[in-house]
């Protein structure tokens, strides 16, 4: 999205009806089966508006991404950090298994390793979800249920790693089971201090 996109009206319609277009044949497809006058067929626009306002698949695929981490759902407050990771695993394993989502993400993890553009935008949806889930450390280590000084970015980090794992590379299931096993493991280790900043 460029800065001078204005939000509402006829080009917020235009984006919206580009990117859902984009993630279906992205899901369906693959990256390697997008092609920018199929997406607009699918969004029903003119080739020309999706050419001069995206330029290149990876260019669609950075905004599909930047516009997935806009809409993201509002990070839990549970009142305990155990109750908060569980809820942001559980957020992860319902995005993973999403009939839609969960094999968009797999094509746009496969493509992040061998194009630029495409880890970039990867990497910047996860710093977003990150930071929009931190806070719940930072409230847990100001309760003092962890250790002063951990670092809530690798907590956050350690409770979705098992499942994009199982997702990616063991196949075994992504299921609520997972997620609740993933969280429990970080609350523990977060406890234990595992996590605290170390010099470096």
């Amino acid at each position: 999205m460029t800065g001078n996109t204005r939000p509402g009206g006829r080009t917020a319609r235009v984006r919206g009806a580009v990117l859902r277009a984009a993630g279906d044949a992205l899901a369906e497809h693959g990256l390697a089966g997008l092609d920018l006058a199929d997406v607009a067929r699918r969004a029903v626009v003119g080739k020309t508006t999706v050419y001069r306002r995206w330029g290149t698949v990876t260019g669609l695929v950075a905004d599909l991404l930047l516009d997935m981490a806009e809409q993201s759902l509002p990070r839990t407050d549970t009142g305990s950090l155990a109750g908060d990771l569980r809820a942001n695993a559980r957020l992860v394993q319902r995005t993973l298994t999403d009939p839609r989502q969960g094999p968009l993400f797999k094509a746009v993890i496969a493509a992040a390793t061998s194009d630029p553009r495409t880890a970039e935008a990867l990497h910047g949806f996860y710093r977003t979800r990150i930071r929009e889930w931190a806070p719940c450390v930072d409230l847990a280590v100001k309760r003092g249920e962890v250790p002063a000084g951990t670092d809530p970015d690798e907590v956050i980090r350690a409770v979705s790693a098992p499942l994009y794992y199982r997702l990616l590379a063991s196949g075994d299931p992504v299921d609520e089971a997972a997620a609740d096993t993933a969280a429990a493991a970080a609350t523990t280790a977060a406890r234990a201090g595992v996590f605290i900043r170390r010099p470096r």
